[in-house]
């Protein structure tokens, strides 16, 4: 919709940067909203494209939690609206915090396109304070005393859980399970343990659905139990994971509530980063994480199923979640769907190499997992992909432990500083392995 290279080069990879126009809008125009709305978004901006001041705050609509409300779009433009650099960054600073308005300046001089207009617009817009897009969510009133229809109708969902060499946790999440409220579900468990032992799921009052998987491969794993789900409700679960006895009751009324195809729930980890204030609130979801996430069946037959060059390796969820985002479909994140999330350091994708997308157990392997850049240069392109790891990775080379925190980037900082020769040839091998992974395309297989 608009040309905000600068809103780019602060936030280069997001699912909305992508152009979407032909499907269902995201961007609520204010003026049609009731006076009792007026209170979630902040209008003191004077931007030069009046235009421009309704994506503002349609902008912070969006992370207010304001969804598909009927007759409230913003109306889309056919070609890209070109904006000054005034009004970019007076939407940064209005947005982001200051820092990012001097990250800004640093990749514009490196790119050399800083220039006498960077400077009149910066100091135009030094007196702009931060706007708080943490504060004041749209509220839900009638959500807790919604009476679920779909649930009442008790309709069959498929869990798929892979695991591989997990059976001490694994228990856990099936005994949470057994104590679910809502009982109309099979379990499809893929096991790639070794040793297999096949006799340790008789200790559960579960239709379980077991399948053994010789080949390790998480991707084929979810795509065959796919295959084999007799559901249109598909419920993703990961075996190291604990969640309460409404977990699946919440699912289900999300994607009633808001006539929704996805319901992403969402994960707090029991070991890294600090918890994101935006997982207190429903609102359109950006990510999709296969731990905890309800998908309808209808999704995999228009979208076709994970990619499978992902295999061994992270990100499959996320390039999910992008194809059916770009399809048109709505994926709500989910605050009342809970998960713990308990990071086992044993089994599961920790034995195939990597902690997340930044961090590989092994410093001799590439950095970050190719995957990764594999799914951002496919949709974002290779710049955006640069910018990408010009912010993540030199704050992602401390301990999984702390991440997120001042010490774990204080840490990063410094290893990035002695190791800086090193940790190049580990990218350029990166980015070497995603041409081949780009060269030979999507492996995306119809369901």
């Amino acid at each position: 919709m608009f040309n905000n290279k600068l809103f780019k080069i602060v936030n280069p990879i997001w699912y909305f940067n992508q152009n979407n126009d032909d499907k269902p809008n995201y961007w609520i125009d204010y003026k049609k909203l009731g006076f009792k709305n007026k209170d979630l978004f902040d209008q003191n901006c004077k931007y030069q494209s009046k235009i421009f001041k309704k994506y503002d705050i349609a902008f912070q609509l969006w992370h207010k939690g304001l969804i598909d409300i009927k007759g409230l779009c913003l109306i889309s433009h056919k070609y890209p609206i070109t904006l000054s650099l005034y009004d970019q960054y007076l939407f940064i600073r209005r947005m982001y915090n200051s820092k990012w308005i001097y990250y800004a300046i640093f990749i514009r001089i490196l790119t050399f396109q800083f220039s006498y207009n960077d400077i009149r617009a910066i100091v135009s817009t030094k007196n702009v304070k931060k706007i708080d897009l943490n504060n004041s969510f749209y509220k839900y009133v009638h959500y807790k005393s919604y009476l679920s229809q779909l649930i009442e109708l008790k309709p069959l969902v498929s869990i798929i859980i892979p695991t591989l060499n997990r059976y001490s946790v694994l228990d856990n999440a099936l005994k949470d399970l057994e104590n679910q409220k809502f009982k109309n579900f099979e379990v499809l468990i893929i096991d790639q343990s070794n040793p297999f032992e096949p006799k340790f799921y008789n200790n559960y009052n579960l239709k379980i659905n077991l399948f053994y998987q010789k080949k390790r491969g998480l991707w084929n794993a979810r795509n065959n139990a796919i295959r084999k789900s007799k559901s249109d409700l598909i419920l993703f679960f990961d075996d190291d994971s604990r969640v309460s006895s409404t977990w699946i009751n919440e699912h289900l009324k999300c994607i009633d509530y808001f006539n929704a195809d996805i319901s992403s729930g969402v994960s707090i980890s029991k070991i890294g980063a600090p918890i994101p204030i935006h997982y207190e609130h429903f609102r359109w979801s950006d990510q999709l994480d296969t731990g905890n996430v309800l998908i309808k069946r209808k999704v995999f037959k228009k979208c076709g199923l994970f990619d499978l060059q992902f295999e061994g390796m992270r990100m499959g969820d996320g390039e999910f979640g992008l194809r059916a985002y770009l399809s048109g479909f709505k994926n709500i994140n989910n605050p009342k769907a809970k998960r713990i999330h308990l990071k086992t350091e044993i089994g599961g994708l920790r034995e195939m190499g990597s902690w997340d997308g930044m961090r590989p157990k092994n410093w001799l392997y590439p950095r970050p997992i190719p995957s990764v850049l594999y799914f951002y240069r496919r949709y974002w392109g290779s710049k955006s992909t640069i910018l990408y790891l010009l912010q993540t990775l030199p704050i992602s080379l401390s301990s999984y432990k702390l991440k997120g925190t001042k010490i774990g980037y204080i840490i990063s900082l410094l290893l990035l500083i002695l190791f800086f020769p090193f940790l190049l040839l580990q990218v350029l091998r990166s980015w070497t392995i995603s041409n081949k992974m780009l060269k030979k395309g999507q492996l995306i297989e119809d369901l």
